[in-house]
């Protein structure tokens, strides 16, 4: 096409030249307009700034609010979008239902999110009571209930005559990522399907199409075992502008092209993503940080003019010349903004009434932060399957990972740690398994992908794993005997089949006990403190060849 061919010729021109694929539909010819997304992503109930002072939806506001004072003085427009998974990760927030985060982002005045798989975590009534509570659209255009759309999938935003139009998609691995209580009912369909359906729509009604999406960016688009990302769906649908995504929880900067900058460090220049005429931004995590992109169209083009990632309070460890580490931050100081203070402080302080209550207390580290626990068997791992095994007499353990999600630092042990680490309310379920049985099973808990969720933290089984493949299984010292009955025990979530895990759920011994992980964990924690964490190490309980 012809304007197919204009677009990669300004490409080669100006790397930061975008086309629009469609004629303006409210632009005024040869008039420039400047327009700012801001847009953060997967902030997983992080209303409260960090015990260093790091992020917060208080020093966030004052950051946007900056920022739309300086675009609104040079005659400009801007959007604040999310990238979803508002849901999940501090207990804070996850005893109450999220309600100090999305009051938080009604006073930051965004205008649009996409919808998170974390945001399936609890029972649809919670998640319907959110989108009455949010004063901006939750979009989502290929979750389906009951043959129709359960969100809205698009809004199309005037900015001074210049028509945006924002589309929301949600990853099609919300259906094993998240518990079927809450999902069975629901279709994740297609996001290349759906977005290729809707982006002509939007470009009938639009100037510029943006895509907010909960999909993941994968670098060069290998995405393993999980649902396509934002690269893949944008190398599919053309006539995208912009995607502004979450689920990956990384800082979308490259290096070069198609090479993600791995070792991006807050404050320095990010260069975003871009793929088929479409650029991709993601901002990492927990409202670390405040993306901003600066754009300009004129007369069908959209031109990328500036971009940049705004660390919010983030620290770095500096070594003084007497030898000891304080935090610094890497940029300038900003303050809390005072009415964000007052909205939230009650919330925070109901939850730390709730969870500062010690039930004991460990020697070292716990290890379960995403990065080591998705790619290794730790002690924390350990210490949950034990639990388990404890509570249901069980002969061992497998735990997916993506259901560890914080670690526990060495002293005292309080409710809110054990919430940090288990945030679901996930139940702990048993069943019989013959030993042949038992093999398929961690055959196929061995296939899961190091880096994932699925990822399988094992307690209670020795084995050796080599091209995806278990052998030399050994259950309490003694080789797997394929004739005996071994008892498993797993959360609730895996027993379902969540993460690709076999279903066990319709095995005739399938028992689903009611203990809640959580629970089970602390009680685990009060009996045994203080808890000796060289006990818990996997050491050679799992070869990896």
């Amino acid at each position: 096409m012809k304007l197919n061919r204009i677009c990669l010729s300004l490409g080669l021109i100006a790397a930061l030249a975008g086309c629009a694929l469609a004629p303006q539909t409210g632009a005024e010819k040869d008039k420039t307009y400047r327009i700012t997304i801001m847009h953060t992503n997967d902030h997983h109930g992080r209303f409260w700034h960090n015990s260093d002072g790091e992020y917060g939806m208080a020093a966030r506001k004052t950051v946007v609010d900056e920022i739309r004072r300086d675009v609104a003085a040079a005659g400009g427009y801007s959007l604040l979008l999310d990238g979803g998974d508002v849901n999940t990760g501090v207990p804070e927030s996850d005893l109450q239902d999220a309600v100090p985060d999305f009051k938080g982002m009604n006073l930051l005045g965004y205008q649009a999110m996409a919808v998170g798989n974390h945001e399936f975590d609890k029972p649809l009534g919670v998640l319907k009571m959110q989108r009455d509570l949010a004063q901006f659209p939750m979009l989502s255009a290929n979750i389906y209930e009951g043959g129709q759309r359960m969100f809205a999938p698009y809004k199309v935003f005037d900015l001074g005559g210049l028509k945006v139009g924002v589309m929301g998609l949600t990853t099609e691995d919300t259906v094993k990522m998240s518990h079927p209580d809450n999902v069975g009912k629901l279709e994740f369909r297609s996001v290349i399907a759906e977005a290729g359906k809707v982006v002509p729509e939007l470009r009938r009604q639009a100037d510029v199409v943006i895509a907010a999406t909960h999909m993941g960016h994968y670098e060069n688009g290998k995405h393993g075992t999980q649902a396509p990302g934002d690269v893949e769906m944008a190398r599919a649908v053309p006539g995208i502008d912009l995607v502004v995504g979450g689920h990956t929880q990384n800082p979308a900067c490259m290096k070069a092209e198609n090479v993600l900058d791995r070792a991006y460090i807050p404050g320095a220049a990010c260069q975003p993503d871009r793929q088929n005429g479409a650029w991709i931004v993601q901002a990492h995590e927990w409202g670390k940080y405040v993306g901003r992109a600066d754009f300009e169209y004129r007369n069908g083009e959209f031109k990328l003019v500036k971009y940049a990632l705004i660390p919010i309070n983030l620290k770095k460890p500096v070594k003084g010349t007497d030898g000891k580490t304080t935090l610094v931050p890497y940029t300038s100081q900003i303050a809390p903004d005072k009415d964000m203070l007052a909205l939230l402080t009650p919330y925070q302080q109901f939850g730390q009434e709730k969870l500062n209550v010690q039930i004991g207390s460990v020697d070292a580290r716990l290890v379960g932060e995403r990065d080591v626990v998705r790619k290794n068997v730790t002690n924390l791992g350990v210490l949950i399957g034990q639990a388990m095994m404890d509570k249901t007499r069980a002969d061992l353990a497998v735990v997916n990972a993506g259901g560890v999600r914080d670690s526990i630092a060495a002293g005292v042990i309080s409710y809110k740690d054990v919430l940090k680490v288990h945030p679901f309310g996930n139940t702990v379920c048993t069943a019989e398994l013959s030993g042949t049985e038992l093999l398929d099973y961690l055959n196929a808990a061995a296939k899961m992908s190091p880096g994932s969720g699925a990822y399988p933290q094992f307690a209670g089984v020795a084995l050796d794993i080599s091209a995806g493949k278990v052998s030399n299984v050994r259950i309490k010292g003694a080789p797997l005997d394929m004739g005996k009955t071994y008892r498993i025990t797993v959360n609730n979530f895996q027993a379902a089949g969540g993460d690709g895990y076999p279903k066990l759920v319709n095995h005739p011994s399938f028992v689903n006990t009611g203990f809640v992980d959580a629970d089970v964990l602390r009680a685990f924690i009060a009996a045994r403190s203080p808890i000796k964490a060289a006990e818990f190490e996997p050491g050679q309980s799992v070869l990896r060849r």
